[in-house]
């Protein structure tokens, strides 16, 4: 059993982790709780090397770079982050005449006055290849995701799928892997149309090779994948390639998972709250994506103002005492600061 936080945050997205500084900065307790293996959400599992324009203070800005200042900005404050840490339960109590929380996951239990659901799109897992033996690739070369491209220097690599991570990885690996051969079930794809050209150009420029109506039937090796088997939907031809490494690109599925049954009010799979960012339990909050409400809008700068406004809401309900608004942090004793 953790010890007893402020605040327990489900999910270390962008949203998690602005919450995170936030809760810090009010001065209350939290920690984070992530089913991934590394902060950052989406941002790093699906497209950590695009370039997003729509934050508040970057023209542009590599999601992977925004991540790193969140979690410089998060941790400043020391919060406790747990990973791989997928959540099955909760406990509902009460102490005192207040609501009180265990967040339970696989392994351990955190104990909470309040919870802030900051879980995105939902827990969510890459959708796996359909082949027999998948598992005994992981970790010899089969990647389903990418956290750091320099592990294919030198490699040559096999990229399966037709969406725009299978296409901005076909871009961002170039000058990186040895090459490249890009394989997709049909010849229409779900990327964006810029990236898809920019793909067809290096093929057509014999920097890598793109083929549709291809798809993987197995793959081979020893210690390490030294090869893979693909096929012609069409001809039905098969061809046995060398490759060192197997990305495939399949999509995520994204779920809310056991959290559904807390008796949440949802709504076409969203979690509805109030204006204060509170559910339909009291004490239990929720910001970013997950979240419905009217004129909602799924962007990271709104999920930034949503954790704002639940953890103000939630250290309020925590303690009366304390305002709802914080008042200019220029002006916060926290940062070193004074008052003019």
């Amino acid at each position: 059993m953790q010890d007893v936080k402020d605040i327990t945050i489900i999910g270390a997205g962008p949203t998690g982790l602005f919450a995170a500084f936030y809760a810090g900065m009010r001065g209350a307790t939290c920690c984070l709780i992530d089913n991934l293996d590394q902060v950052g959400g989406q941002l790093t599992a699906l497209y950590p090397e695009k370039y997003i324009f729509d934050v508040a203070g970057f023209p542009k800005v590599l999601a992977k770079d925004l991540v790193k200042g969140m979690a410089e900005q998060a941790f400043q404050f020391k919060a406790p982050v747990h990973l791989g840490q997928k959540v099955i339960g909760l406990k509902r109590e009460s102490q005192n005449g207040k609501p009180a929380f265990t967040v339970v996951t696989e392994t351990d239990q955190y104990p909470s006055r309040t919870v802030l659901i900051a879980g995105g799109i939902g827990a969510f897992t890459p959708r796996r290849l359909p082949l027999k033996d998948v598992d005994r690739w992981y970790g010899k070369g089969l990647h389903d995701r990418i956290l750091e491209p320099r592990i294919f220097t030198g490699k040559r690599v096999l990229l399966v799928g037709g969406g725009d991570s299978a296409f901005d990885w076909a871009v961002n690996l170039q000058g990186v892997a040895q090459w490249i051969l890009m394989i997709h079930r049909r010849d229409g794809f779900r990327a964006h149309a810029a990236t898809v050209k920019q793909v067809q150009a290096l093929a057509a420029a014999g920097k890598m090779e793109l083929r549709t109506f291809w798809e993987l039937k197995a793959i081979h090796g020893g210690a390490v994948i030294e090869a893979a088997t693909i096929f012609s939907t069409k001809t039905k031809q098969e061809e046995r390639v060398a490759v060192d490494c197997v990305i495939p690109q399949l999509g995520f599925i994204s779920a809310l998972g056991p959290i559904a049954e807390w008796g949440l009010e949802i709504e076409k799979g969203d979690i509805k709250v109030s204006q204060t960012m509170e559910t339909n339990i009291i004490g239990i909050f929720a910001a970013g994506d997950i979240t419905t409400y009217p004129g909602k809008l799924k962007l990271i700068a709104t999920g930034a103002a949503e954790a704002a406004i639940a953890v103000n809401h939630a250290v309020h309900l925590i303690n009366p005492a304390a305002k709802v608004e914080p008042g200019h942090s220029s002006n916060m004793a926290i940062f070193g600061q004074t008052e003019d």
